[in-house]
């Protein structure tokens, strides 16, 4: 199985006024590209890659003219974006893996409910629409509040420049719903409802002066029970990763500094950055899921024991080499983590800087060893 996680993010180059090709952002003021990416990762969330990458700029014709373009179909607008993203992954991915596409609230499109996907293609959309439902008189919000609790989990709340970091106690309900197809279309569209489940989730007791959770899940999964729902909201907490990997894009491979004359070669220093990006991401999660593992998953041996002569200032004693929390430690020393008891895990910017250095020192090591050749 795989998780195919979708998401939008926007490169801003307002400041680069040398810089052709680029097109308006979501302020009117600001210039740039605009990046939609499918990120996989593991059912465990371990990164796995990037398997399909849309880069566009908005042309300057179409700015202030929303009006217009809620009257085009959605093959003519940018949500087209995410049935493409879809037929990508069901292209790569081959029929023997069950795929699972999971996006935010943007993804809530009927089209891409509707979209015809090949079996063991699924999907888990967080809902933003209180869509008209099929099978009765009531809205899908309505419908769901009613819903009875099945149990609760508990879930790490990552941070953000709005919110610290807090553990939340989130309930679980979850309905089979049939929602309606749009009455705002042509009437020569073929369109039917749509069964679908749909999953309520809830936080007790937020901290106060923080926005609780409240997430609703519209899923082609099937649900057998509690054991179910439970998965699934576990799988779509894993939507993060693919933020943390536009911040590494960012903050760490500094995709928005680089001083470049056109679109189209920022687009190829894209490609690049973005296979160092899931790497670093792979590398601080895997180290967390398999923490006793050989560190020989992600270093070659002359790489490994560069590093540990670096950080001890003495040759490797041992036959085996280091586990990967370990080597994960050492290069987060690298790059300024200090390891003391409240640190917790390294995050990806220290491990972004002490890659960098070691890159620098395995350079150095293999300069000076003898040729064996």
């Amino acid at each position: 199985m795989v998780l195919a996680i979708q998401d939008t993010t926007e490169l801003n180059y307002t400041s680069h006024k040398a810089l052709s090709g680029t097109g308006y952002l979501d302020s009117k003021y600001a210039k740039g590209l605009k990046v939609h990416s499918v990120f996989t990762t593991s059912p465990q969330g371990i990164p796995l890659g990037i398997i399909g990458q849309q880069v566009w700029s908005r042309k300057e014709e179409e700015l202030g003219k929303a009006e217009d373009r809620k009257q085009k179909s959605t093959s003519q607008k940018e949500s087209i974006r995410w049935l493409d993203a879809l037929n990508t992954t069901e292209s790569i991915i081959p029929e023997s893996v069950q795929v699972v596409t999971i996006a935010d609230r943007e993804a809530d499109i009927y089209d891409l409910f509707a979209y015809s996907r090949r079996q063991g293609s699924d999907f888990l959309i967080r809902a933003t629409q209180n869509r008209c439902l099929a099978d009765c008189e009531q809205h899908l919000w309505e419908k769901l509040e009613s819903v009875d609790s099945l149990g609760t989990i508990t879930l790490t709340v990552k941070r953000n420049p709005t919110r610290p970091p807090r553990t939340a106690t989130l309930t679980l309900g979850y309905r089979t719903i049939t929602i309606a197809p749009p009455q705002n279309r042509a009437k020569t569209e073929l369109l039917t409802p749509i069964t679908l489940q749909a999953i309520l989730v809830t936080e007790v007791d937020p901290p106060p002066q923080i926005e609780p959770i409240c997430w609703l899940l519209l899923t082609t999964l099937e649900i057998s029970g509690l054991e179910d729902v439970l998965q699934y909201v576990q799988w779509y907490s894993y939507r993060w990763l693919i933020e943390r990997y536009h911040y590494v894009l960012k903050s760490g491979c500094g995709i928005e500094k680089l001083q470049l004359e056109t679109a189209q070669r920022l687009e190829m220093a894209l490609a690049t950055y973005s296979i160092v990006a899931w790497r670093l991401l792979w590398l601080t999660y895997l180290a967390r899921c398999s923490p006793d593992s050989s560190c020989e998953q992600v270093l070659a041996p002359h790489e490994w024991q560069a590093l540990y002569t670096t950080i001890h200032h003495q040759p490797y004693p041992y036959p085996t080499p280091p586990t990967l929390t370990q080597a994960v430690n050492w290069i987060a020393r690298l790059g300024g983590f200090l390891g003391r008891k409240g640190d917790g895990s390294p995050g990806v910017k220290v491990l972004w800087r002490g890659l960098s250095r070691l890159h620098d020192i395995v350079v150095g090591w293999l300069a000076f060893q003898p040729l064996n050749s």
